[in-house]
């Protein structure tokens, strides 16, 4: 058989290219490290009745069922079969006669699998029936990987609309004092109507969150297998648990990861495609056997029949049909391999992207809060400033939509920063070992 590509060969690296500084682990049920038991149910439901796992299961079982196909080649055939027949004739004095007629018969054949050829189908069918196992396990850890990304994104919209809800309250408080400044006289229209303005851009807000949540509501719904529906939350978004970084080295992706596994085992059964198409050159050893009886009105007792024989079946001259089929089956093999090759390398990026981006999310955060403090001083300044009469309400109204914008940046960060560590567990395979 050729080899496979020397370029398709993959070597792990030592390490990952963002240092993993925490030394947390990973467990089958790796959803419930966020601290939601809301947030574990949907992953479970989704899990159970998601329809995407439902076909990808039935493919599993239409690939065992292939295997069993496949295995019966090494097995000799049997077949029984009674033929009956009623006849009437007539013989050579021109008098009619009627007779019935069987032929109980039992037949075996058997090829002689003496250069592997079945075998290597039998080999190919098992190795693509684990090939899809695997990718219903890929699309397992696909699906709960989907839900809890999900479900945190419904908290962080639950979140943003509780901020604008809040944000419009004072809003409005300032209108309403805006709008008494003048009437009394003290202000301007202008500021009043300045203010008014800041509190409809913040009212306008709200409705589109609350479309974004029933929107979300409803992609939730699809993924564990319901109609659209409401969905319960269970903890606020600040009551997420951010998990610690788990401690994988590159070297164990290699058996964590199902998609890795199923193109694995796609190379393997790609191998043994390529020595089945190889066997076909060489002769084919088929035996059979039967036996049975003639029983007839005509005959006074039956007569025993049998037959064995055996036959050999060499291929002289196919027209390039069988250099083809083999040359096909070796670039489908090293097809395999290169596909091997670039799921284990897409799957180091996938988990050093994640690394990084976890990392740096939490760099920026710090900024953030940083900056948040500042504009939340330079928020007093401004209100103090323009109720003492030194500034016009301009300044606050910047101040105030500067506070509004961290606040959501904050928000966001703190989404990313969730679904990154549900982007890292996918990546490193979830809870396989």
């Amino acid at each position: 058989m050729t080899p496979r590509p020397e370029a398709s060969a993959v070597v792990p690296p030592a390490d990952w290219r963002t240092p993993v500084s925490s030394e947390g682990d990973i467990d089958a049920a790796w959803w419930a490290r966020f601290g939601d038991p809301q947030l574990s149910a949907l992953v479970e439901q989704a899990r159970a009745n998601n329809n995407d796992l439902a076909i990808a299961a039935a493919r599993v079982a239409e690939a065992r069922a292939q295997i069993r196909v496949a295995r019966s080649l090494l097995l000799p055939t049997l077949s029984a079969s009674v033929p009956v027949s009623e006849a009437r004739s007539v013989n050579a004095f021109g008098q009619p006669s009627e007779s019935t007629s069987a032929q109980p018969l039992f037949q075996a054949a058997y090829e002689v699998d003496l250069f592997g050829g079945n075998a290597a189908r039998r080999d190919a069918a098992r190795d693509n029936a684990a090939a899809v196992a695997a990718a219903h396990e890929s699309a397992m850890l696909s699906v709960s990987a989907a839900t809890a990304s999900s479900y945190i994104a419904l908290l962080a919209l639950d979140q943003r609309r509780e901020l604008l809800k809040e944000t419009l309250v004072s809003r409005g408080e300032a209108l309403r004092i805006a709008r008494d400044r003048a009437e009394a006289g003290y202000t301007s229209q202008l500021e009043l109507q300045q203010s008014e303005a800041e509190y409809r851009a913040t009212e306008q807000q709200i409705p589109a969150i609350e479309a974004a949540i029933t929107r979300q509501e409803n992609a939730l719904s699809l993924l564990v297998g319901d109609a659209p529906h409401a969905i319960a939350r269970g903890a606020a978004f600040a009551g997420l648990t951010t998990p610690l970084v788990p401690a994988v080295m590159p070297s164990e992706l290699l058996r964590r990861r199902p998609d890795i596994a199923q193109a694995e085992y796609a190379l393997a059964a790609s191998d043994a495609n390529l020595r089945a198409a190889r066997a076909q050159f060489l002769p084919q050893i088929r035996l059979s056997a039967s036996g049975g009886a003639a029983i007839s009105s005509l005959l006074g007792d039956p007569i025993s029949i049998w037959s064995i024989g055996g036959s050999i079946l060499a291929p002289i001259f196919q027209g390039g049909r069988l250099q083809g089929q083999f040359d096909a089956a070796t670039a489908q093999r090293d097809q395999a391999a290169f596909a091997y090759r670039k799921t284990v390398l897409t799957a180091f990026r996938e988990v050093d992207d994640q690394l990084a981006l976890i990392d740096r999310l939490g760099a920026q955060e710090q900024a953030l809060l940083a900056q948040r403090a500042a504009v939340a001083e330079v928020l007093r300044h401004a209100t103090n400033r323009y109720r003492a009469g030194y500034s016009p309400y301009l300044e606050q109204i910047d101040a105030q939509r500067a506070l509004l914008a961290v606040d959501l940046a904050l928000i966001q960060l703190r989404t990313d920063r969730l679904t990154a560590s549900v982007a890292l567990y996918q990546a490193l395979g979830g809870g396989a070992a």
